[in-house]
């Protein structure tokens, strides 16, 4: 019995010890899971201190955020697998996820390897599951995105977002990100508190918004940059009747990444190939133009998103992404 007793604590101490040993090489972990550790301070998981936890799999397992229809980003993405089987040298299959959730869940479990998040789910993914933003949609100029501005008309008096104080400025609906969230995060640093410093309406949709400003039923509104654009270049509204008084940083599109340990070697191929593809005419017409994967960084190209996030009450932690599959659960059950 002594000897089970004895036997029984040198072992909690060896425990305690490896556990004080790790958490001595982890200086700092900032928001990341446990299971990851942060010296450099990019907001990223480190590439593991020990080479013999680095992963070189035969087979690259790659996926691309969860659609209604999976196949057609399968087919979609089929020449770029290709092209990064000839750079790292390994077979890439396509691995089909049913929901954001699921995908974090997948890299984390170190099932997938490559792959690209949406723009929310990115959060989660790196806190929790140890992925690398490396790249996003882009052209040659710049990324995949798009802006939060505020119009107002061009004979109006607004001239900042200051002058919109007890006026009525159009939110699009409750749970968009450019028309109703972002408003909310980005303005009250800026001098004005949506529902407080001005009245907030909701009109449904951003060109309702836009054309409600054109119409003067508004005074303001803020939009998403692409609808705009759009709807100058289709001619539904004339640009030059318009100011734009705020933009926002660029909102990133989905993020591309690979899983923090792999091999340097290998992420050395998969960043090479990333950099260097260029997209099929096919590919450019499924994302919108874009020809290319354009290098980002999750803390500089992200913190927009971050910040949206801590002001509406989304935390990148095990509860948030619980809550995450919950929502993404209870609309595919509204959907059957």
């Amino acid at each position: 019995m002594a000897k089970r007793f004895f036997s029984l604590v040198m072992i909690m101490m060896m425990a305690v010890m490896v556990t004080s040993a790790f958490a001595d090489d982890c200086l700092n972990r900032g928001q990341l899971d446990e299971m990851y550790c942060d010296n450099d301070g990019d907001l990223c998981a480190d590439a593991p201190t020990d080479e013999s936890k680095f992963r070189d799999p035969s087979t690259l397992v790659f996926t691309y955020t969860p659609v209604e229809d999976p196949a057609v980003y399968q087919d979609a993405f089929s020449d770029f697998q290709r092209y990064l089987e000839k750079a790292t040298g390994k077979r890439v299959i396509y691995y089909t996820v049913q929901s954001n959730a699921a995908e974090v869940e997948a890299m984390r479990s170190g099932r997938l390897h490559i792959a690209g998040f949406s723009t929310g789910p990115t959060g989660f993914a790196v806190n929790l599951a140890g992925f690398v933003p490396m790249a996003v949609k882009g052209y040659p100029d710049g990324f995949q995105g798009y802006n939060l501005i505020m119009v107002v008309r061009a004979d109006s008096p607004y001239k900042s977002l200051k002058d919109l104080k007890g006026k009525v400025v159009a939110h699009t609906a409750a749970s968009s990100n450019s028309g109703n969230l972002a408003p909310r995060a980005l303005f009250p640093k800026l001098g004005l508190v949506p529902d407080k410093d001005y009245r907030v309406v909701y009109s449904g949709k951003h060109d309702q918004s836009i054309m409600g400003v054109l119409h003067g039923d508004y005074d303001a509104a803020p939009v998403a940059s692409d609808v705009f654009t759009r709807m100058a270049e289709a001619g539904r509204i004339d640009s030059s009747k318009f100011r734009i008084i705020y933009r926002s940083a660029k909102f990133p599109t989905s993020a591309f990444g690979y899983a923090h340990d792999l091999k340097p070697e290998l992420v050395q191929k998969i960043i090479g190939a990333f950099n260097t593809y260029r997209f099929t005419p096919e590919m450019q017409k499924t994302f919108k133009g874009a020809d290319r994967f354009y290098p980002v960084t999750y803390m500089a190209d992200w913190k927009v998103i971050r910040d949206i996030a801590e002001s509406t009450g989304v935390y990148y932690n095990k509860a948030g992404l619980k809550k995450m599959a919950a929502k993404e659960a209870a609309k595919r059950a509204k959907k059957k």
